[in-house]
This record gives structure tokens, sequence and C-alpha cells, in this order.
């Protein structure tokens, strides 16, 4: 699974919007997000879709979420938010 390109990411705006007006985030690269100095969250695209790996509460793994949809992505920003407060 590669990262999301600028194509992949341009469909995904209104997404990344959204992640752009939580607190506590800086997008380091187009898609890519940080949390203080650690990576916190980016996209990959693959034939089944757009996916995007949020870190997880456990502050080592990641969650993947199937952001093309618009279910996956209303769980995307609410995970975010929750772990970002």
């Amino acid at each position: 699974m590669k990262h999301a390109g600028p194509e992949a990411l341009g469909r995904l705006a209104p997404v990344l919007d959204r992640l752009r007006a939580l607190p506590g985030l800086v997008e380091k690269r187009p898609g890519v997000f940080y949390r203080r100095s650690r990576a916190f969250l980016h996209f990959h695209e693959d034939p089944q879709g757009l996916f995007a790996d949020l870190r997880a509460a456990d502050g080592i793994n990641f969650d993947r979420f199937k952001v093309d949809l618009a279910d996956g992505a209303n769980a995307l920003i609410a995970h975010a938010r929750a772990l970002l407060s």
C-alpha cells in the first residue's frame, strides 16, 4: 500500500480541511500530520480505496480507517478528536 499521492489527497480535501482545524496537529507534508514530534496520521491508497492510519491510543500502533466513504471519514475525525483531547 503506497502513501497517498496528490490526486488521492485532492479527493480527500474535505477530510483534510477538517483535520487541519483540529488543535494540536501540524501538517508536515500534504496529508501527513504530526502531534508534537511524532507522526500521528497519514494516508494510503490502494486498489481497494483510500485509507488513513491514525496512531492508536497505545501510542505505538496505528489504527486503519477506510476514508473514501463518509462513515469512515467521520469515524477518523471522531477518533482523532478524542485522542487529541
